[in-house]
Protein backbone atom coordinates (compact mmCIF):
# COMPACT_ATOMS: atom_id res chain seq x y z
CA UNK A 1 0.00 0.00 0.00
CA UNK A 2 2.78 2.39 0.13
CA UNK A 3 2.92 2.97 -3.42
CA UNK A 4 0.12 4.91 -3.23
CA UNK A 5 0.45 7.42 -0.16
CA UNK A 6 1.78 10.18 -2.71
CA UNK A 7 -1.86 9.75 -4.11
CA UNK A 8 -3.05 10.58 -0.94
CA UNK A 9 -0.87 12.96 -0.27
CA UNK A 10 -1.48 14.55 -3.53
CA UNK A 11 -5.85 13.78 -3.19
CA UNK A 12 -5.81 15.04 0.58
CA UNK A 13 -4.43 18.64 -0.88
CA UNK A 14 -6.81 18.87 -3.93
CA UNK A 15 -9.80 17.60 -1.90
CA UNK A 16 -9.50 20.72 0.52
CA UNK A 17 -8.70 23.02 -1.62
CA UNK A 18 -11.52 22.38 -4.11
CA UNK A 19 -14.20 21.77 -1.08
CA UNK A 20 -13.35 25.50 0.02
CA UNK A 21 -15.08 26.49 -3.00
CA UNK A 22 -18.11 25.91 -1.95
CA UNK A 23 -17.88 25.01 1.95
CA UNK A 24 -18.49 28.33 2.85
CA UNK A 25 -22.14 28.39 1.14
CA UNK A 26 -23.96 26.99 4.12
CA UNK A 27 -22.33 29.29 6.79
CA UNK A 28 -23.07 32.49 4.93
CA UNK A 29 -26.06 33.37 6.97
CA UNK A 30 -23.87 32.76 10.74
CA UNK A 31 -20.89 34.73 9.29
CA UNK A 32 -23.44 37.89 8.23
CA UNK A 33 -24.74 37.44 11.67
CA UNK A 34 -21.57 37.00 13.63
CA UNK A 35 -19.00 39.94 11.22
CA UNK A 36 -22.29 41.93 10.26
CA UNK A 37 -21.36 41.63 6.57
CA UNK A 38 -22.91 43.78 3.95
CA UNK A 39 -23.94 42.24 0.68
CA UNK A 40 -21.10 42.57 -1.19
CA UNK A 41 -18.80 41.33 1.82
CA UNK A 42 -20.82 38.26 1.67
CA UNK A 43 -19.89 37.88 -2.23
CA UNK A 44 -16.37 38.76 -1.95
CA UNK A 45 -16.24 35.48 0.76
CA UNK A 46 -17.12 33.45 -1.49
CA UNK A 47 -15.69 35.32 -4.78
CA UNK A 48 -12.16 35.93 -3.71
CA UNK A 49 -11.20 32.62 -3.14
CA UNK A 50 -12.39 31.08 -6.88
CA UNK A 51 -10.98 34.42 -8.23
CA UNK A 52 -7.42 33.71 -6.88
CA UNK A 53 -7.79 29.96 -8.08
CA UNK A 54 -8.84 31.17 -11.87
CA UNK A 55 -6.26 33.88 -12.13
CA UNK A 56 -2.99 31.83 -10.77
CA UNK A 57 -3.10 28.09 -11.25
CA UNK A 58 -1.81 28.76 -15.29
CA UNK A 59 0.96 30.79 -13.71
CA UNK A 60 1.44 28.50 -10.37
CA UNK A 61 1.98 26.00 -13.03
CA UNK A 62 5.43 27.54 -14.44
CA UNK A 63 6.58 28.48 -11.47
CA UNK A 64 6.59 24.27 -10.27
CA UNK A 65 8.25 23.44 -13.39
CA UNK A 66 11.25 25.73 -12.82
CA UNK A 67 11.57 25.39 -8.88
CA UNK A 68 10.31 21.83 -8.29
CA UNK A 69 6.54 20.52 -8.00
CA UNK A 70 7.00 18.87 -4.74
CA UNK A 71 8.10 22.13 -3.11
CA UNK A 72 5.80 24.18 -4.60
CA UNK A 73 3.21 21.56 -3.82
CA UNK A 74 4.17 21.88 0.02
CA UNK A 75 4.73 25.44 -0.53
CA UNK A 76 0.92 25.79 -1.54
CA UNK A 77 0.06 23.95 1.38
CA UNK A 78 1.60 25.99 4.09
CA UNK A 79 0.00 29.26 2.79
CA UNK A 80 -3.18 27.46 2.45
CA UNK A 81 -2.93 26.27 6.12
CA UNK A 82 -1.86 30.20 7.90
CA UNK A 83 -4.75 31.62 5.45
CA UNK A 84 -7.12 29.36 6.57
CA UNK A 85 -5.99 30.01 10.58
CA UNK A 86 -6.43 33.79 9.89
CA UNK A 87 -9.95 32.92 8.10
CA UNK A 88 -11.00 30.95 11.14
CA UNK A 89 -10.06 33.63 13.65
CA UNK A 90 -10.99 36.90 11.03
CA UNK A 91 -12.44 39.26 13.73
CA UNK A 92 -14.21 41.14 10.92
CA UNK A 93 -15.51 41.14 7.00
CA UNK A 94 -12.41 42.56 5.31
CA UNK A 95 -10.02 40.37 7.44
CA UNK A 96 -11.65 36.84 6.38
CA UNK A 97 -11.78 38.59 3.00
CA UNK A 98 -8.37 38.95 2.55
CA UNK A 99 -7.46 35.65 4.06
CA UNK A 100 -9.61 33.77 1.70
CA UNK A 101 -7.31 35.54 -0.88
CA UNK A 102 -4.27 34.35 0.12
CA UNK A 103 -5.66 31.00 0.98
CA UNK A 104 -6.53 31.20 -2.75
CA UNK A 105 -3.29 31.66 -4.13
CA UNK A 106 -2.17 28.20 -1.67
CA UNK A 107 -4.94 26.78 -3.45
CA UNK A 108 -3.63 27.60 -6.91
CA UNK A 109 -0.30 26.64 -6.02
CA UNK A 110 -1.11 22.76 -5.06
CA UNK A 111 -3.91 22.67 -8.04
CA UNK A 112 -0.95 23.73 -10.40
CA UNK A 113 1.10 20.75 -9.15
CA UNK A 114 -1.57 18.05 -8.77
CA UNK A 115 -1.58 16.04 -11.76
CA UNK A 116 2.31 16.60 -12.47
CA UNK A 117 2.89 14.87 -9.33
CA UNK A 118 0.83 11.86 -10.29
CA UNK A 119 2.20 11.55 -13.58
CA UNK A 120 5.61 11.51 -11.83
CA UNK A 121 4.95 9.17 -9.22
CA UNK A 122 3.45 6.34 -11.25
CA UNK A 123 3.82 4.45 -14.09
CA UNK A 124 1.76 1.72 -16.70
CA UNK A 125 -1.68 0.66 -14.90
CA UNK A 126 -1.46 2.46 -11.94
CA UNK A 127 -1.12 5.80 -13.65
CA UNK A 128 -4.71 4.97 -14.82
CA UNK A 129 -5.97 4.02 -11.55
CA UNK A 130 -4.30 7.29 -9.71
CA UNK A 131 -5.76 9.30 -12.47
CA UNK A 132 -9.23 7.58 -12.02
CA UNK A 133 -8.95 8.21 -8.38
CA UNK A 134 -7.82 11.68 -8.60
CA UNK A 135 -10.83 12.81 -11.19
CA UNK A 136 -13.26 10.84 -8.55
CA UNK A 137 -11.64 13.62 -5.66
CA UNK A 138 -12.27 16.41 -7.92
CA UNK A 139 -15.48 15.42 -8.51
CA UNK A 140 -16.78 14.76 -5.06
CA UNK A 141 -14.92 17.78 -3.69
CA UNK A 142 -17.53 20.75 -4.98
CA UNK A 143 -20.27 18.50 -4.47
CA UNK A 144 -19.93 17.62 -0.90
CA UNK A 145 -18.76 20.95 0.16
CA UNK A 146 -22.39 22.27 1.34
CA UNK A 147 -23.02 19.10 3.41
CA UNK A 148 -19.73 18.92 5.43
CA UNK A 149 -20.18 22.51 5.60
CA UNK A 150 -23.69 22.62 7.17
CA UNK A 151 -22.20 19.95 9.77
CA UNK A 152 -19.21 21.76 10.80
CA UNK A 153 -21.07 25.48 10.81
CA UNK A 154 -22.99 23.59 13.91
CA UNK A 155 -20.34 24.08 15.73
CA UNK A 156 -19.16 27.31 14.08
CA UNK A 157 -18.61 28.79 10.72
CA UNK A 158 -15.02 29.06 11.96
CA UNK A 159 -14.67 25.78 11.91
CA UNK A 160 -14.77 25.14 8.61
CA UNK A 161 -11.17 27.09 7.96
CA UNK A 162 -9.97 25.76 11.44
CA UNK A 163 -10.74 21.90 10.22
CA UNK A 164 -7.93 22.54 7.39
CA UNK A 165 -4.92 22.58 9.70
CA UNK A 166 -4.68 18.81 10.57
CA UNK A 167 -6.04 17.81 7.36
CA UNK A 168 -3.04 20.10 5.85
CA UNK A 169 -0.84 18.74 8.54
CA UNK A 170 -1.29 15.06 7.28
CA UNK A 171 -0.76 16.46 3.67
CA UNK A 172 2.36 17.78 4.38
CA UNK A 173 4.15 15.08 5.76
CA UNK A 174 2.73 12.33 3.49
CA UNK A 175 4.27 14.50 0.67
CA UNK A 176 7.76 15.01 2.71
CA UNK A 177 7.57 11.01 3.43
CA UNK A 178 6.28 9.80 -0.03
CA UNK A 179 6.80 12.00 -3.10
CA UNK A 180 9.63 12.67 -4.72
CA UNK A 181 10.71 16.13 -6.44
CA UNK A 182 10.40 16.57 -9.92
CA UNK A 183 11.00 19.54 -12.62
CA UNK A 184 10.89 20.25 -16.21
CA UNK A 185 14.18 20.75 -18.12
CA UNK A 186 14.56 23.43 -19.49
CA UNK A 187 11.54 24.96 -18.24
CA UNK A 188 10.43 28.48 -19.26
CA UNK A 189 10.65 31.22 -16.84
CA UNK A 190 7.51 32.47 -15.65
CA UNK A 191 4.64 34.74 -17.82
CA UNK A 192 5.03 37.37 -14.89
CA UNK A 193 3.19 40.06 -17.12
CA UNK A 194 0.98 37.66 -18.19
CA UNK A 195 -0.25 36.41 -14.73
CA UNK A 196 -0.30 40.41 -13.42
CA UNK A 197 -2.89 41.25 -16.34
CA UNK A 198 -5.05 38.43 -16.47
CA UNK A 199 -5.16 38.59 -12.27
CA UNK A 200 -6.01 42.76 -13.10
CA UNK A 201 -7.91 42.09 -15.29
CA UNK A 202 -10.57 39.51 -13.91
CA UNK A 203 -10.51 40.66 -10.92
CA UNK A 204 -11.53 44.43 -11.75
CA UNK A 205 -14.14 42.63 -13.78
CA UNK A 206 -15.64 40.97 -10.73
CA UNK A 207 -15.24 43.56 -8.59
CA UNK A 208 -17.47 46.01 -10.89
CA UNK A 209 -20.05 42.87 -10.97
CA UNK A 210 -19.94 42.80 -7.39
CA UNK A 211 -20.66 46.89 -7.03
CA UNK A 212 -23.43 46.81 -9.73
CA UNK A 213 -25.03 43.79 -7.44
CA UNK A 214 -24.98 46.18 -4.50
CA UNK A 215 -25.29 49.25 -5.66
CA UNK A 216 -26.72 49.66 -9.00
CA UNK A 217 -25.68 50.06 -12.75
CA UNK A 218 -26.23 53.63 -12.71
CA UNK A 219 -23.76 53.96 -10.47
CA UNK A 220 -20.22 55.12 -11.76
CA UNK A 221 -18.26 52.90 -9.59
CA UNK A 222 -20.19 49.60 -10.95
CA UNK A 223 -19.60 50.02 -14.71
CA UNK A 224 -15.86 51.71 -14.28
CA UNK A 225 -14.04 48.53 -13.45
CA UNK A 226 -15.78 46.49 -15.83
CA UNK A 227 -14.64 48.28 -18.36
CA UNK A 228 -10.89 49.12 -16.82
CA UNK A 229 -10.85 45.05 -16.69
CA UNK A 230 -12.02 44.68 -20.12
CA UNK A 231 -9.04 47.40 -21.41
CA UNK A 232 -6.68 45.11 -19.35
CA UNK A 233 -7.36 41.56 -20.53
CA UNK A 234 -7.51 43.08 -24.00
CA UNK A 235 -3.46 44.58 -22.89
CA UNK A 236 -3.27 41.34 -21.57
CA UNK A 237 -4.32 39.56 -24.80
CA UNK A 238 -2.12 41.38 -26.82
CA UNK A 239 1.10 40.60 -24.63
CA UNK A 240 0.11 36.50 -24.70
CA UNK A 241 0.66 36.94 -28.39
CA UNK A 242 3.76 38.63 -28.35
CA UNK A 243 5.08 36.31 -25.71
CA UNK A 244 7.82 33.94 -26.90
CA UNK A 245 6.50 31.71 -23.49
CA UNK A 246 3.04 32.82 -22.73
CA UNK A 247 1.33 31.34 -19.73
CA UNK A 248 -1.79 30.85 -22.01
CA UNK A 249 -1.23 30.49 -25.43
CA UNK A 250 -4.30 32.10 -27.03
CA UNK A 251 -3.85 31.28 -30.52
CA UNK A 252 -5.15 28.27 -29.23
CA UNK A 253 -8.62 29.61 -28.86
CA UNK A 254 -8.67 29.88 -32.96
CA UNK A 255 -9.76 25.98 -32.38
CA UNK A 256 -13.66 26.10 -32.53
CA UNK A 257 -13.25 23.33 -30.22
CA UNK A 258 -10.81 24.44 -27.44
CA UNK A 259 -13.00 27.48 -27.18
CA UNK A 260 -16.25 25.92 -27.00
CA UNK A 261 -14.94 23.34 -24.14
CA UNK A 262 -13.68 26.88 -22.77
CA UNK A 263 -17.03 28.81 -22.63
CA UNK A 264 -18.69 24.69 -21.48
CA UNK A 265 -16.33 25.36 -17.72
CA UNK A 266 -17.39 28.90 -17.75
CA UNK A 267 -20.78 28.35 -18.24
CA UNK A 268 -21.06 24.95 -16.45
CA UNK A 269 -19.53 26.24 -12.78
CA UNK A 270 -21.27 29.45 -13.43
CA UNK A 271 -25.04 27.92 -13.87
CA UNK A 272 -24.01 24.97 -11.71
CA UNK A 273 -23.00 26.04 -8.69
CA UNK A 274 -23.00 29.83 -8.20
CA UNK A 275 -26.97 29.68 -7.27
CA UNK A 276 -25.92 27.52 -3.96
CA UNK A 277 -24.79 30.74 -2.23
CA UNK A 278 -28.20 32.36 -2.80
CA UNK A 279 -30.19 29.03 -1.89
CA UNK A 280 -28.17 28.39 1.25
CA UNK A 281 -29.41 31.83 2.71
CA UNK A 282 -33.11 31.35 1.39
CA UNK A 283 -33.07 27.45 3.19
CA UNK A 284 -31.98 29.34 6.41
CA UNK A 285 -32.81 32.79 6.69
CA UNK A 286 -36.41 32.37 5.12
CA UNK A 287 -37.28 28.75 5.56
CA UNK A 288 -35.26 28.42 8.99
CA UNK A 289 -33.29 25.63 8.70
CA UNK A 290 -30.30 25.21 10.72
CA UNK A 291 -27.21 24.68 8.71
CA UNK A 292 -26.97 21.06 8.29
CA UNK A 293 -30.33 20.63 7.64
CA UNK A 294 -29.48 23.07 4.82
CA UNK A 295 -26.44 20.45 3.77
CA UNK A 296 -28.75 17.86 3.49
CA UNK A 297 -30.84 19.47 1.64
CA UNK A 298 -27.69 19.80 -1.29
CA UNK A 299 -27.85 15.46 -0.70
CA UNK A 300 -29.10 14.78 -4.22
CA UNK A 301 -27.07 17.26 -6.23
CA UNK A 302 -24.13 15.80 -4.33
CA UNK A 303 -25.24 12.56 -4.67
CA UNK A 304 -26.25 12.46 -8.25
CA UNK A 305 -23.07 14.58 -9.26
CA UNK A 306 -20.65 11.67 -7.52
CA UNK A 307 -22.86 8.96 -8.52
CA UNK A 308 -22.99 9.83 -12.34
CA UNK A 309 -19.28 10.67 -12.86
CA UNK A 310 -18.05 7.72 -10.96
CA UNK A 311 -20.60 5.19 -12.51
CA UNK A 312 -20.78 6.33 -15.77
CA UNK A 313 -17.27 8.02 -16.35
CA UNK A 314 -15.85 5.05 -18.11
CA UNK A 315 -19.10 5.31 -20.54
CA UNK A 316 -19.15 8.57 -21.16
CA UNK A 317 -15.22 8.75 -21.59
CA UNK A 318 -15.73 7.05 -25.20
CA UNK A 319 -18.68 9.03 -25.82
CA UNK A 320 -18.05 12.22 -28.67
CA UNK A 321 -17.00 15.12 -26.31
CA UNK A 322 -19.56 17.36 -27.56
CA UNK A 323 -22.43 15.43 -27.03
CA UNK A 324 -21.56 14.05 -23.16
CA UNK A 325 -20.31 18.18 -22.57
CA UNK A 326 -23.70 19.40 -24.16
CA UNK A 327 -26.23 17.23 -22.58
CA UNK A 328 -24.35 17.14 -19.26
CA UNK A 329 -25.15 21.85 -19.84
CA UNK A 330 -28.95 20.89 -20.98
CA UNK A 331 -29.52 19.24 -17.92
CA UNK A 332 -28.00 21.48 -16.09
CA UNK A 333 -30.26 24.04 -17.38
CA UNK A 334 -33.12 22.00 -17.29
CA UNK A 335 -32.61 21.39 -13.09
CA UNK A 336 -32.41 25.50 -13.05
CA UNK A 337 -35.98 25.53 -14.83
CA UNK A 338 -37.20 23.16 -12.35
CA UNK A 339 -36.32 25.30 -9.56
CA UNK A 340 -38.03 28.19 -11.08
CA UNK A 341 -41.10 26.33 -9.44
CA UNK A 342 -40.51 28.63 -6.17
CA UNK A 343 -42.88 30.84 -4.94
CA UNK A 344 -43.48 32.59 -1.67
CA UNK A 345 -45.25 29.47 -0.19
CA UNK A 346 -42.40 27.28 -0.84
CA UNK A 347 -40.63 24.61 1.23
CA UNK A 348 -37.03 23.22 0.77
CA UNK A 349 -38.98 20.29 -1.42
CA UNK A 350 -39.61 21.84 -4.32
CA UNK A 351 -35.38 22.10 -4.95
CA UNK A 352 -35.24 18.39 -4.42
CA UNK A 353 -35.96 17.77 -8.47
CA UNK A 354 -34.37 20.30 -10.09
CA UNK A 355 -31.06 20.20 -8.00
CA UNK A 356 -30.91 15.43 -8.80
CA UNK A 357 -31.35 16.83 -11.96
CA UNK A 358 -28.88 19.89 -11.64
CA UNK A 359 -25.89 17.19 -10.15
CA UNK A 360 -26.78 14.40 -13.26
CA UNK A 361 -25.41 17.12 -16.11
CA UNK A 362 -22.67 18.04 -13.83
CA UNK A 363 -21.42 14.55 -13.24
CA UNK A 364 -22.00 14.30 -16.79
CA UNK A 365 -20.02 16.87 -17.65
CA UNK A 366 -17.64 17.28 -15.07
CA UNK A 367 -15.19 14.12 -15.99
CA UNK A 368 -15.26 14.82 -20.02
CA UNK A 369 -13.82 18.80 -19.81
CA UNK A 370 -10.25 17.64 -18.94
CA UNK A 371 -10.18 14.71 -21.28
CA UNK A 372 -11.57 16.83 -23.76
CA UNK A 373 -9.79 20.24 -23.64
CA UNK A 374 -6.63 17.58 -24.12
CA UNK A 375 -8.01 16.11 -27.06
CA UNK A 376 -8.54 19.73 -28.90
CA UNK A 377 -5.01 20.89 -28.81
CA UNK A 378 -1.79 19.67 -29.79
CA UNK A 379 -0.26 17.23 -27.52
CA UNK A 380 2.74 19.47 -26.62
CA UNK A 381 0.05 22.15 -25.46
CA UNK A 382 -1.97 19.50 -23.28
CA UNK A 383 -0.52 20.60 -19.82
CA UNK A 384 -1.87 24.72 -20.98
CA UNK A 385 -4.87 22.94 -22.20
CA UNK A 386 -5.32 21.12 -18.83
CA UNK A 387 -4.89 24.49 -16.53
CA UNK A 388 -6.84 26.61 -18.42
CA UNK A 389 -10.17 24.47 -17.61
CA UNK A 390 -9.10 24.62 -14.20
CA UNK A 391 -8.92 28.64 -14.74
CA UNK A 392 -12.29 28.72 -16.59
CA UNK A 393 -14.26 26.52 -14.33
CA UNK A 394 -13.31 28.59 -11.23
CA UNK A 395 -13.65 32.26 -13.18
CA UNK A 396 -17.43 30.69 -14.42
CA UNK A 397 -17.92 30.13 -10.52
CA UNK A 398 -16.57 33.96 -9.43
CA UNK A 399 -18.14 35.82 -12.32
CA UNK A 400 -21.53 33.42 -12.09
CA UNK A 401 -21.94 34.09 -8.17
CA UNK A 402 -21.28 38.09 -8.96
CA UNK A 403 -24.18 38.25 -12.15
CA UNK A 404 -26.49 36.34 -10.61
CA UNK A 405 -25.78 39.00 -7.48
CA UNK A 406 -27.63 41.51 -10.15
CA UNK A 407 -30.33 39.22 -10.67
CA UNK A 408 -31.04 38.30 -7.47
CA UNK A 409 -31.64 41.96 -6.39
CA UNK A 410 -33.11 43.42 -9.48
CA UNK A 411 -36.10 40.70 -9.05
CA UNK A 412 -36.45 41.60 -5.26
CA UNK A 413 -36.59 45.08 -5.44
CA UNK A 414 -39.27 44.89 -8.15
CA UNK A 415 -41.64 43.09 -5.70
CA UNK A 416 -40.66 45.68 -2.54
CA UNK A 417 -41.23 48.37 -4.89
CA UNK A 418 -44.63 47.35 -5.87
CA UNK A 419 -45.43 46.70 -2.51
CA UNK A 420 -44.43 50.32 -1.55
CA UNK A 421 -41.94 49.35 0.77
CA UNK A 422 -39.94 53.14 1.85
CA UNK A 423 -36.05 51.70 0.83
CA UNK A 424 -36.86 48.91 -1.91
CA UNK A 425 -33.04 48.47 -3.21
CA UNK A 426 -31.51 48.70 0.69
CA UNK A 427 -34.03 46.13 1.85
CA UNK A 428 -33.24 44.15 -1.15
CA UNK A 429 -29.44 44.19 -0.01
CA UNK A 430 -30.43 43.72 3.47
CA UNK A 431 -32.28 40.60 2.36
CA UNK A 432 -29.12 39.22 0.05
CA UNK A 433 -26.57 39.64 3.25
CA UNK A 434 -28.99 36.84 5.19
CA UNK A 435 -30.30 40.04 7.79
CA UNK A 436 -33.85 38.73 6.89
CA UNK A 437 -34.11 37.23 10.82
CA UNK A 438 -33.04 41.05 12.37
CA UNK A 439 -35.15 42.68 9.98
CA UNK A 440 -38.35 41.03 11.02
CA UNK A 441 -37.59 40.96 14.76
CA UNK A 442 -37.11 44.88 13.91
CA UNK A 443 -40.26 45.65 12.65
CA UNK A 444 -43.72 46.52 14.64
CA UNK A 445 -44.73 43.26 16.67
CA UNK A 446 -48.54 43.73 14.98
CA UNK A 447 -47.00 44.17 11.13
CA UNK A 448 -44.29 41.48 11.64
CA UNK A 449 -46.13 38.49 10.34
CA UNK A 450 -47.08 40.25 7.40
CA UNK A 451 -43.40 41.77 6.67
CA UNK A 452 -42.00 38.19 7.14
CA UNK A 453 -44.50 37.05 4.18
CA UNK A 454 -43.32 40.45 2.31
CA UNK A 455 -39.52 39.39 2.81
CA UNK A 456 -40.02 35.92 1.98
CA UNK A 457 -41.75 36.59 -1.27
CA UNK A 458 -39.19 39.15 -1.91
CA UNK A 459 -36.83 36.46 -1.42
CA UNK A 460 -38.51 34.15 -3.53
CA UNK A 461 -39.34 36.66 -6.74
CA UNK A 462 -35.01 37.28 -6.91
CA UNK A 463 -34.12 33.37 -5.84
CA UNK A 464 -36.63 32.36 -9.29
CA UNK A 465 -35.24 34.62 -11.54
CA UNK A 466 -31.42 33.52 -10.09
CA UNK A 467 -32.73 30.15 -11.20
CA UNK A 468 -34.25 31.33 -14.36
CA UNK A 469 -31.04 33.08 -15.41
CA UNK A 470 -28.60 29.53 -14.71
CA UNK A 471 -31.58 27.46 -16.64
CA UNK A 472 -30.98 29.82 -19.44
CA UNK A 473 -27.34 30.04 -18.97
CA UNK A 474 -27.21 25.97 -19.29
CA UNK A 475 -29.22 25.54 -22.45
CA UNK A 476 -27.58 28.09 -23.91
CA UNK A 477 -24.09 26.53 -23.37
CA UNK A 478 -24.89 23.09 -24.39
CA UNK A 479 -26.06 24.41 -27.67
CA UNK A 480 -23.04 26.21 -27.89
CA UNK A 481 -20.61 23.44 -27.40
CA UNK A 482 -22.79 20.69 -29.25
CA UNK A 483 -22.13 23.76 -32.63
CA UNK A 484 -18.21 24.77 -31.71
CA UNK A 485 -16.99 21.11 -30.62
CA UNK A 486 -15.94 18.69 -32.92
CA UNK A 487 -14.38 15.29 -32.60
CA UNK A 488 -11.97 15.44 -34.81
CA UNK A 489 -7.99 15.55 -33.63
CA UNK A 490 -5.92 18.55 -33.68
CA UNK A 491 -3.77 19.05 -36.56
CA UNK A 492 0.04 19.46 -35.07
CA UNK A 493 -0.42 16.54 -33.54
CA UNK A 494 -2.18 12.99 -32.26
CA UNK A 495 -5.16 12.55 -29.90
CA UNK A 496 -3.37 12.39 -26.50
CA UNK A 497 -4.63 9.97 -24.04
CA UNK A 498 -6.24 12.01 -21.12
CA UNK A 499 -4.13 10.26 -18.59
CA UNK A 500 -0.82 10.09 -19.79
CA UNK A 501 -0.93 13.80 -21.91
CA UNK A 502 -2.34 15.92 -18.63
CA UNK A 503 0.91 15.36 -16.83
CA UNK A 504 3.20 18.83 -17.50
CA UNK A 505 2.04 21.49 -14.86
CA UNK A 506 0.05 23.98 -15.94
CA UNK A 507 1.85 26.56 -17.57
Amino acid sequence: MRKWLPLVAVCTGTFMLLIDVTIVNVALPDMAIDLGTTFNQLQWVVDVYALALAALVLGAGSLADLYGRRRLYLIGLVVFAVASLASGLAPNAGSLIAARGVQGIGGAIMFATTIALINTSYEGRDRGTAFGVWGAVVGASAALGPILGGALTELSWRWIFLVNLPVCVLAVALTLMAVEEARQPNAPRPDVPGIVLFSLGAGAVVFGLVRAASDGWDQVEAWSPIVGGLVVLAGWIAVELRSPAPMLDVGLFRSPSFTGIMLGALVLNGAAFAELVYISLWLQTIGGLSPLQAGYVFIPLSALSFGVAAAAGRFLQTRPPRVVLSVGLLLVGAGGLLMTLVDAGSTWRVLLPGLAVLGAGAGMANPTLASAALAAVPRERSGMASGAVNTARQLGFAVGVAVLGTVFTAGSVSLLRDAGTPDPSGLASALSAGQAPQLVAGADPEMRAGFADLLGAAYADGLRDVFFACGAAGIVGGLVVFWLVRSAPPESGDRPDPRREATPAAR
